[in-house]
């Protein structure tokens, strides 16, 4: 048996050696801490050992909630690749998978993928290190719901009512509910209080992701009538990033009392009031209570109240209003809630306008003499409010105010004359009333201006068409001094003209004595006489005195010629006489194109040297 002392050294210089084994032989292993992805998202876990170990073996272990650990994989290089296998998937689908360089890959990751992965590496004499890295997987919820109370609400409770209950689905982590009116956060605690507070329920589904319902209860006030409320879901994502989903906006029904009345005319009126005689009329009573209260209308008459109508809506109809319902209306609201100091009763004023008839003061034709004057006509008006009149004729003003004076009447004042009548302040409020004026008197004539055709003077047998107009009451009569004249029509100017026209060919008879138009009717007679002045015969008659002349000189020649040739007939034998007793001729010359011109040597034989030779005349040889 070894003493104490020796065992002692024995042990002390085996941890020496041990100790000093471990520090030549530590390994150390590399991977992620943290790996986020979205649900359904791929997840590759790497796990390198820092230093390279001739030989070692790579396992992958899963943590599960009580902090068990379970082999999933291994990897163990074989020469230059890695040989990996999987040992357990523990039920997951897709099942673990390694790569070729040893990574765990996890497909399609889910919420319950949401582990921690230890990484152990065994390097044999080299020792053994691990490392631990975490998945995290977040599920963005589904869309935002929120179902509002459809309840009747009364501003009237005093304690906090439920106002509507927000629903965020399916989400990773948890998600959070806020609430807003108007666009404007509403801060309420969870803990229950008579103004507002809002409560949660947190439900883990069977897919592992998670369900936040969130209910809001407020007391409401009758501003919230009109507002508008909505939820909000807040959730987490990758990166410290965040997601939002808003809800759709609701508005709540509300109970609350009338506070203020408003009666007015719901019919087109002027500013002061006033409706047309004769129009449909509505006069509108609205109260801002909720629900619409019951209203009933009346109207005052004296220190009385006539009762009219009852009316769910606010409306009572005057059908065909006359001036006699001219007057002051009221209306009451019969609202049970009313506070007592609100005011239950609105009344206006209804002013009915009306315009009637125009009366004038000479019939709808009314018949005068040209050049008469000091001729009144006037026009009655009667209305409210007070009309205000005018007299126009053709569209033109003639003069502002009831009266109209015609005085130096002529032809031209003939028309129709109107009087209008209208209120200025009451839109299409307006009568018009009209006479027809006739002015008697004999014709005016007026002639059309005549002009040559050609030149500065007329010349025999031109045509022309003379045109007459005239006009007066009655109508005139128009007649020409000459046949043909064409009916009377109207001209194109108006104004009462009636016109003629004849066709005549221009003659010095004619130019003598002129032709003359003559209009007349019951009053007299006015005529015209068109005259053409000189007139120049006409160009042609020189022409046939010209051809006459050149006629009966054409006609002596040709006489001259037969005499010429008559003699000629005659002529060879008394040549052939002569031609025996005298000395042989020369030849006879020749024409200039060869041929015998027997003609010309008996001519200039018998010229004056000819006579010599016959002893007698110049035409002493001739028969």
């Amino acid at each position: 048996m070894e003493p104490p002392d020796a065992r002692a050294g024995l042990l002390w210089l085996a941890l020496v050696l041990a100790g000093h084994s471990g520090a030549q032989a530590e390994v150390h292993v590399s991977v992620p801490p943290l790996v986020e992805v979205l649900q359904g998202e791929l997840v590759t876990l790497d796990c390198k050992p820092r230093e390279r170990p001739e030989h070692y073996v790579l396992e992958w272990h899963l943590v599960d909630a009580t902090g068990s650990r379970h082999l999933l994989a291994s990897v163990e290089p074989q020469g230059s690749e890695l040989l990996g296998t999987v040992h357990s998937s523990r039920g997951r689908s897709p099942p673990y998978k390694l790569d070729s360089r040893g990574r765990l890959v996890i497909e399609k990751a889910q919420v319950g993928d949401e582990r921690d992965y230890v990484c152990v590496v065994k390097a044999g004499s080299a020792g053994t290190s691990e490392a631990t890295s975490s998945v995290r997987v977040f599920a963005t919820p589904e869309a935002t719901e929120v179902i509002p109370n459809k309840r009747t609400l009364s501003v009237l409770e005093e304690s906090a009512q439920e106002i509507a209950t927000c629903s965020s689905r399916n989400g990773n982590p948890v998600p959070r509910i806020t609430w807003y009116r108007n666009g404007q956060r509403l801060d309420v605690p969870m803990e229950m209080n008579s103004k507002g507070y809002m409560t949660s329920r947190t439900v883990r589904e069977a897919s592992s992701l998670y369900s936040l319902t969130s209910t809001l209860y407020l007391r409401l006030y009758k501003e919230d009538r009109d507002a508008r409320f909505h939820c909000a879901s807040h959730y987490k994502l990758p990166s410290n990033e965040h997601g939002r989903l808003d809800s759709p906006d609701f508005r709540l029904t509300l109970h609350y009392p009338t506070e203020n009345i408003e009666f007015w005319v719901g019919s087109p009126s002027t500013t002061e009031g006033w409706v047309r005689e004769g129009d449909a009329v509505q006069l509108l009573c609205q109260g801002d209570g909720s629900p619409s209260p019951d209203y009933s209308f009346f109207r005052i008459q004296g220190t009385q109240e006539k009762p009219l109508n009852v009316s769910l809506k606010g409306n009572l109809t005057l059908e065909g209003v006359h001036r006699d319902q001219s007057g002051v209306y009221g209306c009451r609201v019969e609202d049970y809630d009313l506070y007592e100091e609100t005011p239950l009763v609105k009344s206006l004023e209804l002013r009915v306008a009306y315009l009637d008839p125009l009366l004038l003061s000479v019939p709808e034709e009314l018949s005068v003499f040209l050049n008469s004057s000091d001729t009144v006509v006037d026009c009655s008006a009667s209305g409210l409010p007070a009309p205000t009149v005018r007299w126009t004729k053709d569209s033109v003003t003639l003069t502002d105010g009831p009266q109209l004076s015609l005085d130096s009447v002529t032809f031209d004042s003939v028309g129709t004359y109107t009087c209008e009548a209208d209120t200025p302040i009451v839109p299409l409020l307006s009568r018009t009333q009209s006479f027809q004026l006739v002015v008697q008197g004999p014709p005016e004539i007026r002639p059309n201006e005549i002009k040559p055709v050609s030149g500065s003077s007329w010349t025999e047998g031109d045509e022309v068409m003379l045109t007459c107009s005239a006009r007066g009451y009655p109508e005139p009569k128009l007649t020409w001094s000459q046949p043909g004249d064409t009916p009377a029509e109207l001209p194109l100017e108006g104004k009462g003209w009636r016109s003629s026209s004849l066709m005549v060919k221009v003659t010095s008879a004619l130019s003598r004595e002129g032709v003359a138009c003559e209009a007349s009717n019951i009053h007299g007679k006015k005529h015209h006489v068109f005259h053409f002045g000189s007139v120049s015969p006409q160009t042609a008659q020189a022409g046939v005195a010209v051809m006459a002349v050149a006629v009966s000189v054409g006609l002596l020649l040709l006489v001259v010629a037969a005499f010429y040739f008559m003699r000629r007939k005659g002529r060879p034998g008394c040549c052939r006489r002569a031609e025996k007793g005298a000395p042989p001729a020369r030849e006879p010359e020749m024409s200039h194109s060869g041929s015998d011109r027997p003609e010309q040597t008996g001519l200039l034989m018998g010229g004056p040297s000819g006579g010599g030779r016959g002893g007698s005349g110049g035409f002493g040889d001739e028969c």
